[in-house]
């Protein structure tokens, strides 16, 4: 949920100055869902914050001179260095049972963060929810100056997660799918080409589940979005499949 640049000093008063709260809108906070998939798993990143095994989704909060949408990407920048991906807002949470003061506690103890100065983060806040689409190849993931490591993890190996951010995985994860044909998210998400092999093993990456080859094929070949090209030699002639692209172009928000 804590989000600062990694090159800030933690001994520093430029640190220790860096979340007032005069700089941030009261109880509004951003968290985000990164999405890469390495041709096999569908995988997001997950902070583990400094000396407390506390895990999180990457986040912060909105600065009063920048909109949602500004402070999300330039978060999600920090974490990965992408600047061109898909960023989509999926929820809002506002449970007022969400907060875990005892936590944030922690975090900023084990930080050498002055408590009362940075009371404010506390407080409950609403977390306004984002997925990111990424090319898993080009991440060399960063973690934030309150973060020990930033690692991808499969959703099924996901470590415990503070607060409710196992919700909005799992809230991200049911929009992805929804949109998954409609929107054609997996330009954002595949190379550029690929073979229908692996565009099977991208959905049951998604679904978390085996899908028939045959119906798998007649059926993303019935939707009228993907445009054959050569085939890829790799072994034998007689088994080398074709390639796919997707015929719209690269959506971005």
């Amino acid at each position: 949920m804590l989000y600062l640049q990694k090159n800030y000093n933690l001994d520093s008063e430029k640190h220790l100055t860096s979340l007032n709260k005069e700089d941030y809108l009261p109880h509004i906070a951003f968290d985000s869902v990164i999405f890469g998939f390495n041709g096999k798993d569908l995988k997001i990143l997950v902070l583990e914050y400094q000396n407390t095994g506390l895990f999180a989704l990457p986040g912060g909060f909105l600065g009063r001179n920048e909109s949602l949408e500004e402070a999300v990407a330039n978060g999600v920048k920090q974490r990965t260095g992408i600047n061109n991906l898909y960023l989509e807002q999926f929820h809002t949470f506002s449970n007022p049972g969400r907060a875990n003061p005892e936590a944030m506690k922690q975090i900023l103890e084990m930080n050498g963060m002055n408590i009362k100065a940075h009371d404010w983060l506390l407080d409950r806040f609403i977390s306004v929810a984002y997925y990111a689409l990424i090319n898993f190849e080009e991440v060399d993931p960063v973690p934030d100056a309150l973060a020990d490591s930033i690692d991808w993890y499969s959703l099924d190996k996901l470590p415990p997660l503070m607060m409710d951010h196992r919700k909005i995985v799992q809230k991200a994860l049911d929009t992805l799918r929804d949109n998954l044909d409609r929107k054609l998210l997996g330009m954002n998400l595949l190379p550029e080409k690929f073979t229908m092999k692996e565009l099977q093993n991208f959905y049951e990456g998604i679904y978390g589940e085996p899908l028939k080859r045959t119906a798998f094929q007649r059926r993303m070949l019935a939707t009228n979005t993907l445009e054959r090209h050569e085939k890829r030699y790799d072994g034998g002639a007689h088994k080398a499949p074709y390639l796919y692209s997707f015929k719209a172009p690269l959506k971005k928000k």
